[in-house]
């Protein structure tokens, strides 16, 4: 127990350290539609593999938790606790002008996996569900004003999990999570007076306007999840898997204020003036989409694994309040593996280590002018493996995907950016009776 208890104050002190210096922001103009830039439950282990997870239950020598097939849990044999961060660095062009680049970094995820039996475990933790981060402009004339529109958001949604995860029969396993879903969303429209006879600069005898829009939501989620293991010989498998929801509703609760205020010389805002709209407290339901996802894994245990995902989500049906934001359904495919030369090399550290790669394709659920959004991305990984004693085994995990969103055509905005997630994992045999003949 006191073992217990000192890995549990060691990785505690991880944590706080990480997250005192993260920001949780997104800097992408496409996050302003529905509940922002979404973040899969995946960890840096799936991330370097393209983002696989269906037909993902133990890819190598350590337990890993699989969040996005709750399904996976039933493979668990030790205590598995998941910590990482994530950093994210990304420029926005548009007609062939390139912005300045943006960068950002969070907390990612903190998870644990308990296993209850030879063939059943519990997961919880808490993990990002969206974000939301950006900031443009757009100039204008207004009567005879010249105006410039300001437009901003910032926060994201999180959502905190609990599964189950058994063996129905010898090959086949079910799982579940329940979650819940809890964030705030802050989003402001400013208009600011520009000066007429100048080229630049602010009129200071004009009131300027801002609108300022926060949605505080949360609600639960359910999702489901099944895995089959065809087992082809002694160390080759094939591993089909599937996971989804029927869809969810979640409540928002909004705040609207508009103020007005003015400027200096060097373009700091003064003091606020007044409030001319003050509305507090507005309820409404959103409705979220059924999402489907499917996938499989070929692998040969404690060396190399394959793998394809397709995912699918009924974005047309997400609406707040019963309104629609027009957005579209979305899917995505998602290719795979991971190679490890030799699991129980002594002499050479690096045939120890995981490589991973992979790579993805998604047409996201944002239309504009009849323009689909597409991504694409690269993803590869390490697992580096760490000094272990007898029950406890340790390894650092990394994944980096590099990818773009959007397009320069049309006079849109492509989004580049390269994500970096690391991770720490610890298998033990915390919470198990050890017994002495």
């Amino acid at each position: 127990m006191i073992k217990i208890f000192r890995n549990i104050f060691f990785l505690s002190l991880f944590a706080a350290g990480v997250s005192s210096t993260a920001q949780t922001t997104s800097s992408s103009p496409y996050s302003q539609f529905g509940l922002g830039d979404l973040k899969r439950s995946l960890l840096p282990q799936t991330r370097g593999m393209g983002g696989i997870s269906m037909g993902v239950r133990k890819p190598g020598v350590y337990d890993n938790i699989n969040m996005a097939n709750p399904a996976s849990y039933s493979t668990l044999s030790l205590t598995a606790f998941e910590i990482g961060a994530s950093m994210d660095l990304r420029s926005l062009s548009k007609a062939g002008i390139k912005g300045e680049g943006q960068f950002n970094s969070t907390l990612s995820h903190i998870n644990f996996g308990v296993p209850v039996s030879k063939t059943s475990a519990l997961s919880f933790g808490l993990v990002p569900y969206s974000d939301l981060g950006y900031q443009f402009k757009n100039a204008a004339v207004l009567d005879t004003n010249k105006i410039e529109y300001v437009y901003g958001g910032e926060g994201g949604v999180s959502k905190a999990y609990i599964g189950y995860g058994f063996k129905l029969a010898k090959n086949l396993s079910l799982g579940f999570n329940i979650g819940y879903l809890f964030g705030s969303l802050k989003e402001n429209r400013s208009i600011d007076f520009l000066n007429k006879a100048e080229t630049s600069g602010y009129d200071l005898s004009a009131f300027n306007s801002r609108t300022q829009y926060q949605r505080s939501v949360g609600g639960l989620s359910f999702d489901l999840g099944l895995q089959y293991e065809a087992i082809l010989s002694n160390t080759t498998k094939l591993i089909f898997g599937y996971a989804g929801n029927t869809g969810k509703k979640i409540n928002s609760r909004s705040d609207v204020v508009t103020t007005r205020y003015r400027r200096d010389v060097r373009g700091n805002e003064l003091a606020v003036s007044d409030s001319t709209l003050f509305l507090q407290g507005s309820k409404s339901t959103i409705n979220m989409p059924m999402t489907h996802a499917a996938g499989f894994a070929f692998e040969k245990s404690n060396s190399w694994l394959v793998g394809a995902d397709f995912t699918y989500s009924k974005w047309s049906d997400y609406s707040e309040g019963g309104v629609n934001d027009g957005l579209n359904d979305s899917y995505g495919v998602a290719l795979g593996g991971q190679l490890t030369p030799d699991a129980t090399s002594i002499n050479n550290y690096w045939k120890l280590v995981d490589y991973r790669l992979g790579m993805k394709y998604d047409k996201t659920f944002i239309t504009i002018d009849n323009n689909d959004i597409k991504q694409y991305a690269l993803t590869f990984g390490l697992g580096f493996p760490l000094p272990s004693s007898r029950s406890s085994f340790y390894r650092i995990n990394l994944s980096t995907e590099v990818g773009k969103r959007g397009t320069e055509k049309n006079n849109l905005v492509r989004d580049n950016y390269v994500n970096v997630h690391i991770g720490f994992t610890l298998n033990d045999k915390w919470f198990q009776k050890t017994y002495i003949e």
